[in-house]
């Protein structure tokens, strides 16, 4: 931030719908939270939560925590009070930064954006390269969500693969649309300070008003992942759709039958971004192969990284830099992650005929719902809350638009009748404990669950093969808007 501050000055930094903000005022700014922060009794190692919309108080509050030494743990807005008390317990985070919108929802020390915002700038603590920066929480490769711990060193190389991946120029503006405390805006925040360009924030997805976005604001690059691809391919062609800057988008999961598609419509190039919060940029697919379009290529492995398959079970198996340190408070979880000197990445891929990697499935217990990662356990354990509900188990469902969406099976205790309203009765109880996004789509009652030797549900059982596991006896949750988002 300094180097970019008085480097860049005065050149645009952070643009939202009401505001912008230079480089040598997000400094100025984020230098006053800091010395709020420590006045407030914030030290070097502490954890900070960040609750916030994608306002400038969030890159602002994430850059003061760690100017502060502290350590940022993002949260959700979309958290109820299950996902927001697990994260804030876990973490051991000391206060959460937060507006007015929000604070009524959190437990424990608040601080109000606005009254960090007053502060006065003090000597700061020194920070190496191999402090923690975040506390990311992640679902990981199975269970509860946990808090992969990221260094400063990490986003720093995670930022330049993806400056060298677009080939960063000097008059590039990039624009994003995901929420700031998932890891994207965070990773394209310190790329801008890097190359001295544009950050564009969204306040949110618009499927509709995406391009139409890029071309009021210049875009030149943008980051896709999820159900986004396919939720602007949806949208009626128009005849300004090749009107845009746009000469590079980077994707997480781009559709092969589908690639020539976006590219063709759009008039830029649209490249695989492959990787993990875990792992950061494993796999990069740069501007030039234009090969590969349709192959589903993941790409080649950055400088720092290699990428291999397991020989048995086909897993992609990453070791090198960038990577987390572990996982917090999980030593058993951060072994198992990487066994045999590599990080297991939970996905299962394939080299075709060429030699390149693709992507071919999960290995993982977790659901991937667009964008989001939707860990089983939680939701399992929140379903089986339910005064009804005697066991359940959560799997993914195929889905066209959203590639999964979470079924449950429910064991009911006795005197319960499997019927339409006691699964409305349990999926409202889930609604009011966790994120929309994780609320099961279909409900399926079974009599009992055929049990591994360690006492686990055996969900293979679950998924017979050419079944259509949206048909009946599963019923299917109508979702709200949010839901559907």
């Amino acid at each position: 931030m300094r180097h970019a501050a008085s480097t860049y000055g005065a050149r645009e930094f952070l643009r939202f719908p009401t505001t912008s903000l230079t480089f040598e005022e997000a400094d100025e700014r984020s230098d006053r939270m800091a010395g709020t922060l420590l006045d407030k009794g914030v030290r070097a190692g502490d954890r900070v939560a960040i609750m916030m919309d994608n306002v400038p108080g969030w890159p602002l509050s994430w850059l003061a925590v760690l100017k502060a030494g502290a350590i940022t743990v993002p949260v959700n807005v979309r958290y109820r009070a299950a996902d927001l008390e697990h994260v804030l317990r876990d973490s051991g985070a000391v206060a959460t930064i937060t507006t007015g919108e929000h604070a009524p929802h959190v437990p424990g020390t608040v601080h109000l954006l606005e009254v960090l915002r007053e502060g006065t700038p003090r000597p700061l603590p020194r920070i190496t390269s191999d402090d923690v920066a975040n506390f990311q929480y992640t679902s990981g490769t199975t269970g509860f969500p946990k808090a992969c711990m990221l260094t400063h060193d990490y986003w720093l190389r995670t930022a330049r693969i993806a400056a060298g991946q677009v080939a960063l120029r000097d008059d590039d503006v990039f624009m994003i649309a995901q929420a700031y405390s998932y890891m994207d805006p965070q990773w394209v925040t310190l790329l801008c300070l890097m190359g001295g360009v544009p950050l564009v924030v969204l306040p949110r997805f618009s499927a509709s008003g995406f391009w139409a976005s890029a071309r009021r604001e210049g875009a030149t690059l943008t980051y896709v992942l999820g159900t986004m691809p396919l939720l602007l391919h949806k949208q009626p062609p128009s005849p300004h759709d090749r009107d845009n800057r746009m000469r590079a988008v980077l994707c997480s999961g781009i559709q092969p039958d589908l690639h020539a598609t976006f590219e063709e419509r759009w008039g830029a190039p649209w490249r695989e971004l492959y990787g993990s919060t875990e792992s950061g940029p494993d796999l990069v697919s740069p501007l030039d192969a234009t090969d590969t379009v349709g192959t589903g290529s993941l790409g080649v492995a950055p400088p720092g990284k290699k990428v291999v398959l397991d020989d048995e079970t086909g897993e992609i198996l990453v070791r090198g830099v960038p990577m987390m340190k572990g996982y917090w408070n999980h030593p058993e979880a951060t072994a198992e992650a990487f066994r045999g000197g590599w990080y297991h990445t939970g996905d299962r891929g394939e080299r075709d005929e060429h030699g390149r990697l693709r992507h071919v499935g999960r290995i993982k217990d977790m659901v991937r719902r667009g964008g989001e990662n939707i860990s089983c356990a939680e939701v399992e354990r929140v379903l089986a809350e339910h005064p009804a509900v005697l066991s359940a188990a959560l799997v993914p469902v195929p889905d066209e638009l959203w590639g999964e969406v979470p079924k449950a099976f429910i064991q009911l205790r006795p005197g319960h009748a499997a019927t339409e309203e006691t699964a409305m009765s349990v999926v409202g109880h889930a609604r009011s404990r966790l994120a929309r996004f994780k609320i099961p789509a279909y409900v399926e009652f079974v009599e009992e669950f055929a049990l591994t030797p360690s006492a686990r549900v055996e969900k293979r059982h679950l998924l017979a093969p050419g079944r259509d596991q949206r048909a009946a006896p599963a019923i299917q949750i109508p979702q709200t808007g949010k839901e559907q988002r």
